[in-house]
């Protein structure tokens, strides 16, 4: 009885990792030669863990990445031009530390939204907050925002997220509005945050894109100076993977 009302007092103080683990650890005889001080440091350790697995759950679903990417799951095989090195280089997550950008290049389907993705997770896995958006769903959010009134607090919101993630930027032209939009969601973030975008053009063609001289130096210098790059090639990873699946099937038939 004694035991149950611990239990429930746990929980009620919310030490829900403790709790747990003290009721496994109660169902496992053979495990309770232990002393006070180290069964102490044991529920201490599991409530620690309790509370940094909560923190990284709350992390990746506010994140809302597109696709469940890790870093541990990159495929090297793919001649893409993807260097071991400069990925190893980017899991220790130093560049979102010392607010540094990550410019990732090539054309569709080499992989950029799965890698901008996985270093997302990783970047949550090491205790920044992330936040995902498409280019084109990033300014639909903004003009909703400026319309409902709400624009300076999705700004806060987007200036505040540690690391950003802009996926498909450049797949259309911007209009007047939605380049003056991106230069101010980038100079909140300017040294004090990090950016991630992906895009099938190189930063040198992104003038046309933008579409205003003046404003393409701005957004170019706040994100190309202190980035790193990483320019991908090669055939598209889905192409390649239905013509191999595609063989099989022909093979076995």
């Amino acid at each position: 009885m004694l035991v149950e009302q611990t239990l429930e007092k746990l929980n009620g103080m919310k030490l829900h990792g403790m709790a747990s683990y003290l009721r496994d650890w109660l169902a496992r005889p053979g495990e309770r030669d232990v002393g006070p001080a180290d069964l102490v440091g044991l529920l201490a350790d599991a409530e620690w863990m309790h509370r940094e697995n909560k923190k990284l759950s709350s992390r990746l679903s506010a994140a809302r990445l597109r696709q469940a990417a890790a870093l541990e799951d990159i495929d090297y095989g793919h001649a893409r031009g993807l260097a071991k090195t400069q990925v190893m280089e980017l899991s220790t997550s130093k560049w979102a530390a010392d607010k540094q950008n990550v410019l990732l290049t090539g054309p569709t389907g080499v992989g950029k939204s799965f890698l901008a993705c996985a270093l997302g997770q990783k970047a949550c896995r090491d205790g920044y907050s992330v936040v995902y958006r498409r280019a084109s769903r990033l300014f639909d959010e903004l003009a909703q925002a400026r319309a409902d009134g709400t624009y300076a607090h999705v700004l806060k919101r987007l200036a505040k997220a540690q690391v950003l993630i802009l996926d498909d930027f450049g797949l259309e032209p911007l209009g007047a509005p939605e380049r003056k939009e991106l230069l101010e969601v980038l100079e909140d973030r300017y040294q004090l945050a990090s950016t991630v975008v992906t895009s099938q053009l190189e930063p040198k063609d992104w003038h046309a894109v933008i579409g205003d001289a003046t404003l393409a130096d701005a957004i170019l210098d706040r994100l190309v100076h202190n980035a790193h790059r990483i320019k991908l090639g090669g055939e598209s990873i889905r192409y390649v993977e239905t013509n191999l699946t595609k063989g099989r099937k022909q093979a076995k038939g």
